[in-house]
């Protein structure tokens, strides 16, 4: 592999198209090279119509074409293309992403949410030492975007939420140009908007946490940070505020002449601003940090860490873990019978590599179905299956794409519901369907092996031999129960891996 690998991140976002060049190296790390930026506003066809207009897809082919010269000057091999909120909403998604590739060749994938202010996080992540410091104490990172707001809490160095909020700036802007009227009239009742969001957002997360610092990103936080100080990127909350009310006594006219905004951006400096001063009011934060962050930042990040080009210190694997179970006490899931579950599955995963045939990363995604697995009992203990699996779905998980979600909603549910082969989940692919039989199998058997929830299985021995799979323990204790439910649930793994799984207590125990 060449020494410097020169890499492109495009980013197809709700306002605007953008092209980054990077060049990646061992010795100077992520440099970026160009950027590249065009305002195109998919946002607002998709918030006002549903649907992209085929001149906007016309429009989007030119600048991807003009792109792709940009990247041929610099020699670029390595690229990505990911699509935000304006077509992850739009209706006809499918066919303007066929498009796209069709007149350009450009594969454009879309991002969830989720995934998206992860790549956001690992971009602000990568500026490790000052990252580092900041999350030692509660901190909110805070992306305002064109469509929503991403607020995701550290506490003690871990992410232990995240949840977005449809305050985007454009969006705001939109609602507010519908209902016409004077300025001031405006801008109260965008205040009243994001107030009664904040507020809820406030009631739900904000009362056991103690957040000091912000930090900003986005467009919004970016045009924000050429007023507020421009020469430093960490500002008071006082300092804000300030800037803050100047911008609210502006016009649009004087907000760009002042503080060089490009006159199609600075329709969302304020409604982002509002949202920004909003959250400083409810968490009590005393510093905003601006890092000038964008989504290519995280896109080369990503690419770069998968290609072992460079190495966070961060555990991101962590984050999502704790972020789970963060879920599942919310959900008031049993913590001590769940901590078991996850030992004994991981246990049964690591010990059944050569069969499986799985990674790294469906071995994540089985444990967080075990954290997971009891959390419909909170709603329903007739069907805590059905309810897990709607909690699962509608729960975003940091770091976790759609289709992930969707593989650990269904193994959750298939844990206490009979496995159904044919299932009419249209977004589920053959590929996703073999995962999800596979991990259902495992957590079935595992959850066997506590059915008493006395954790009697604290050591564990997994072998394999001729068709079999032995689980040893040395527990003191009866296993009768355990065995009786094991042995209904052995049937299901081995119609799936051709193993029969036996359960077997050390003589003497």
């Amino acid at each position: 592999m060449a020494s410097v690998t020169a890499f492109a991140a495009i980013d197809v976002g709700s306002y605007e198209l953008e092209l980054t060049i990077y060049e990646i190296s061992p010795k100077r790390g992520i440099v970026q090279l160009e950027r590249l930026r065009k305002v195109i506003g998919l946002g607002r066809d998709t918030y006002e119509r549903g649907i992209i207009s085929y001149e906007r897809v016309d429009e989007m082919c030119r600048l991807l074409h003009r792109f792709q010269l940009v990247m041929a000057e610099y020699q670029v091999e390595n690229y990505r293309a990911y699509g935000t909120s304006a077509i992850r909403e739009a209706e006809n998604r499918e066919v303007v992403l066929d498009q796209i590739r069709v007149r350009t060749g450009i594969e454009i994938d879309v991002l969830s949410n989720s995934e998206q202010r992860f790549l956001c996080y690992k971009a602000i992540a990568a500026k490790e030492n000052e990252f580092n410091n900041i999350i030692q104490k509660g901190t909110a990172i805070v992306e305002v975007g064109s469509g929503s707001t991403q607020i995701s809490l550290f506490d003690k160095d871990a992410l232990v939420t995240t949840q977005n909020l449809k305050l985007g700036a454009l969006r705001i802007h939109q609602i507010l140009a519908r209902i016409g009227g004077m300025a001031e009239d405006r801008k109260r009742l965008a205040q009243e908007l994001i107030d009664n969001e904040i507020t809820a957002f406030k009631k739900l997360f904000l009362k056991e946490r103690n957040v000091k610092n912000i930090i900003a990103t986005g467009v919004c936080a970016m045009y924000l940070g050429r007023g507020a100080h421009a020469d430093k990127q960490r500002i008071s909350a006082e300092e804000f505020m300030e800037f803050y009310e100047d911008l609210r006594n502006m016009g649009e006219d004087q907000i760009a002449e002042k503080y060089d905004i490009p006159s199609e951006f600075v329709s969302l400096v304020v409604p982002g601003a509002m949202v920004y001063k909003r959250l400083i009011d409810a968490t009590e934060a005393e510093m905003v940090w601006l890092p000038g962050v964008r989504l290519g930042d995280g896109i080369v990040a990503e690419f770069a860490e998968q290609k072992k080009l460079i190495h966070f210190a961060h555990d991101f694997s962590k984050d999502i873990l704790v972020a789970a179970r963060n879920i599942a006490k919310r959900y008031m899931s049993d913590r001590d019978h769940s901590a078991v579950l996850e030992k004994n599955v991981l246990n049964i995963f690591d010990g059944m590599k050569k069969y499986h045939g799985l990674g790294k990363r469906e071995r994540l995604l089985l444990q967080i179905s075990a954290i997971l697995h009891d959390c419909g009992n909170y709603i329903s203990m007739k069907t805590p299956g059905e309810c897990a699996y709607n909690i699962i779905l509608s729960t975003e998980i940091i770091g976790m794409s759609h289709k992930e979600r969707v593989i650990i909603a269904n193994v959750v549910k298939y844990n206490t519901m009979e496995f159904d082969y044919t299932t009419g989940d249209v977004s589920l692919n053959k590929s996703m369907r073999i995962t999800i039989a596979k991990l259902t199998a495992i957590l079935k058997i595992g959850n066997a092996m506590d059915r008493s929830q006395k954790q009697k299985f604290k050591d564990v021995r997994i072998s394999v031999k001729d068709q079999q799979m032995f689980i040893t323990t040395s527990s003191p204790e009866s296993i009768l129960l355990e065995e009786a439910m094991f042995s209904h649930r052995a049937d299901f793994f081995e119609e799936v891996y051709g193993i029969r799984p036996v359960l077997k207590k050390k003589k003497g125990a």
